[in-house]
């Protein structure tokens, strides 16, 4: 996933808006939907597509063209019914990836059962987090340490496999340190900057969020 894809986010509360609104704020193409007319006409302030409608119903799911959608976010926890029948209408139509917002275990055995592909927990989180892991193709996680640093896994890239750190030089071309080097289970923290990378490794770094873009 990345910017070049095509988002949905049905439900604009506190958490919806804020994947929509860092999506859009990355150049994203968003499609924001809310049952709420106030809700969508106070997000349409940030966000530039939203609408107003029961996304609980096929014909608008099919309306609002859904179906060419790369990924939809479900983030209405508070109303598991809305938030199954949306994960199943969705899949029904072909969206490749669906992820669901859930408040409990419960409700995360029952999204993922009706074919929701992530289901994600607010409280362990963000919505500003789960925005840049989509946005991020190749990183395996972001975690903003500040408004100007994160902390990011990424795959060891095609050109990187068989050369080393040193070889690389990271630092200079993308601003960025690598703190670890993880090997299936195993997390390497005394990085041997000598050591040849190949595909099957993940590096830990923390980098300048703007040079993200780059990376990617």
């Amino acid at each position: 996933m990345g910017i070049n894809n095509s988002y949905a986010v049905f439900g604009l509360g506190k958490y919806g808006t804020a994947v929509a609104k860092e999506l859009v704020n990355n150049g994203a193409d968003v499609l924001a939907v809310d049952i709420n007319e106030n809700i969508v006409n106070s997000a349409s302030v940030d966000i530039p597509y939203c609408k107003c409608a029961d996304i609980t119903n096929m014909d608008v799911i099919k309306q609002l063209g859904i179906a060419n959608m790369d990924t939809v976010i479900i983030a209405m926890a508070d109303n598991l019914e809305a938030s199954v029948m949306a994960v199943m209408l969705c899949k029904e139509v072909g969206v490749k990836t669906v992820i669901a917002k859930s408040s409990t275990k419960m409700h995360e055995a029952i999204l993922s059962r009706v074919g929701a592909d992530q289901v994600v927990f607010p409280e362990s989180e963000s919505g500003r987090r789960l925005a840049k892991n989509l946005l991020s193709s190749g990183f395996v996680d972001v975690i903003e340490l500040s408004n100007e640093v994160s902390l990011v896994d990424i795959d060891v890239k095609p050109e990187w496999v068989g050369k080393t750190l040193i070889e690389l030089n990271l630092r200079k071309k993308y601003a960025m340190n690598v703190i670890a080097i993880k090997k299936g289970d195993s997390l390497q923290t005394n990085v041997d900057p000598t050591e040849h990378l190949d595909k099957s490794m993940k590096l830990v770094v923390i980098i300048n969020t703007s040079k993200l873009a780059k990376l990617k």
